[in-house]
Formats: C-alpha cells, structure tokens, sequence
C-alpha cells in the first residue's frame, strides 16, 4: 500500500516563489513506486489549496498520511505552519514547532550558540523603530564598519545588507521596520570564507550524519544575498577548500546547533571560517531543495541520490509520529 504525502509549497512569505521551486523538485523526485503525492498548494494569502481547489487546512490533512515541507520564511520555518500539522496529529519532515522558531529568530539561535561554546559575530538587538537612530549612533562607535543589518525573522538572506556609515545603517534599520520586521540585527561584518553545512539524522547508520562543507563565494560585486543565491551567480564547491582541521570543526558546529536549537531530521547551518576561528551565522530548519540549492549538491558529493533523501525524511516523520504514540502510551500505560 502507497503511503499519501502532501507537498506544502508556496506560502505567505517573502520566499513563495522559492518555495514552488523547493516543492516542484520534491514532487518530481518523490518515488512514485511507493508514494502517493499530493500538491499543496498554499496562496500569499495563506489559503490552502489541495489538487487546485481552496480548501480547509483540516480537510486537506485528513488525507494524507504524512507531510514533506517545502516552504520557506515565514509561516513555514517559523513554526507556525508546524503548529497546525501539530494540531491535526499529521506527521511531518523538519523541525517541531518549538525548534523552528528557535532557529528562525536570529537572536536567540545566537544565544544557544553562545552558550553551546561557538563564536558568533559580536551584535545589537533593536525591538522597536524609534530606537534606530540611537543604535545606529551607537554602532557607528562601537563596531568596524561595514556592518551587517539583517531582520530578525526571515530567511534566505531576505533584506540583509551590508552597509558603512551612520546614514546608510540608520536608514537600513528603517527600512527594515518599515518593510515589516518586527525587530532587526545589525552584527559586526567578519571577513573570510562563508561554509554551509547539512546534517540528516540516521544517515548512514549515523545518529547524526554531517555532510560535507560547501564553500560559497558569492560575486564580487555582492555578498551571499538573495539575489546571488539563486540567480546563478555564486560558485559554491563542494567539498570546500578548507583545511581539514577546519573541515572537521564545521561539521561538528553543524551537528552541536541541530541540537542545541532542539532540531530534528535535517538541518543546514551557515559559518564564516576566518583565522581566528569559526562564526556561526545562522541554521535553516528546512534548506531549499531546488535546482540551485545546496542541500542537494552536498547530498549528491557523498553519492545519496535526492529521491532516496526525500524517502528517508518520509520514514523519519512517520517514525517519529511512531516514538511518540509509543511514549504517550507509556505515560499512560497502555501496551
């Protein structure tokens, strides 16, 4: 018997049309021989559309049996579209709810890795608009310029900028705000080379498999924005060109921020390797799937094709709806 799964694709964020892509690539690469796959389709609105039809979230996850997410920012790595499938008992790829939100907001995934023992670059945290103008005088004193301004909740590089400058940073963090941020990071800028680094769960017969390092070198013109990471433009190596010391220290700070952040399944976190150590920048709880993204390649460097990758995140939901019927259970004291 097929097992039904939904792709979730789409969705009201900044990242909807990458998301499609993310989704198309799990829908053509999904087994046909033992899956059954439904497209979901989520609208800008957040309208849920199974087969083309609007319909309700509650209609649309009874049918299935299991759920590979293909969306992206907000509402998808964010933990609220995790909520719902939460809601409705469905089992589902990536992080849980909690997880999801840990890692998206920037603020507080720097914290775990601070307190994980990882370097991460030096920061100011500005909750509302009207203190803008304050932090960036304050910036301007205390951190080498350029810097760094970013929104604390959006993925895929959405609105970051590196900027020099009182005027250029001010008015950075303002147009965040008025882009829709609700609070914004602005970090110190640490040259060097920029790593990325996935990690699958029971891979290989692994508790906690790390893929090799991809060394991103963005166009000269730009950083790792955007715009570069998926107009075609970046060179990205895999693996990198790290020493194997380095190499080494990449993979084990991939695998201490899946659990510190409290991930599961999959994960890809972001570094910058410099001479005086590694900085963690950011963890992506459900790394883009396309053409252009890096998840596939580090899987296809180490010779695992990408449909035996997307059933292998189906046999981990379903396993882990499986481990968790098992513990209410106990805790209820059912056999």
């Amino acid at each position: 018997m097929q097992t039904i799964v939904g792709v979730l694709r789409g969705g009201p964020s900044r990242e909807h049309e990458v998301s499609l892509q993310t989704g198309a690539a799990i829908l053509a690469n999904l087994p046909s021989d033992r899956y059954v796959a439904h497209d979901i389709y989520i609208d800008k609105q957040g309208v849920w559309h199974d087969r083309g039809r609007p319909m309700s979230p509650e209609r649309v996850l009874r049918q299935l049996d299991v759920v590979l997410i293909g969306l992206h920012g907000e509402y998808g790595e964010d933990g609220e579209v995790q909520k719902v499938l939460e809601r409705f008992g469905v089992p589902y790829s990536g992080a849980d709810s909690f997880g999801s939100y840990l890692a998206m907001h920037k603020l507080m995934a720097k914290i775990r890795a601070k307190e994980a023992g990882l370097l991460t670059p030096e920061f100011r945290h500005i909750e509302r608009s009207e203190d803008s103008e304050e932090v960036a005088r304050d910036i301007i004193r205390s951190f080498h310029q350029p810097v760094v301004v970013k929104p604390v909740g959006w993925g895929s590089s959405v609105g970051v900028s590196i900027v020099g400058g009182y005027a250029p940073v001010f008015a950075a963090i303002k147009q965040l705000f008025a882009d829709g941020a609700r609070s914004v990071l602005v970090e110190e800028h640490i040259q060097g080379k920029e790593a990325t680094i996935g990690v699958v769960e029971g891979l290989r017969g692994e508790a906690l498999y790390a893929l090799p390092s991809i060394e991103i070198i963005p166009p000269k013109e730009d950083f790792f924005s955007y715009d570069a990471k998926y107009s075609g433009g970046t060179r990205e190596i895999c693996p990198g060109n790290f020493s194997r010391v380095a190499a080494e220290e990449l993979q084990r700070a991939a695998k201490v921020m899946h659990r510190a952040l409290g991930l599961r399944h999959y994960s890809r976190s972001d570094f910058i390797v410099t001479p005086k150590g590694i900085y963690y920048l950011e963890t992506n709880t459900l790394p883009g799937l396309t053409t252009e993204s890096l998840m596939p390649k580090s899987l296809a460097a180490v010779g695992i094709p990408f449909p035996a990758f997307l059933g292998h995140l189906v046999n981990l939901a379903l396993s882990t709806k499986n481990k968790n019927q098992q513990a209410r259970n106990r805790l209820l004291g059912v056999s």
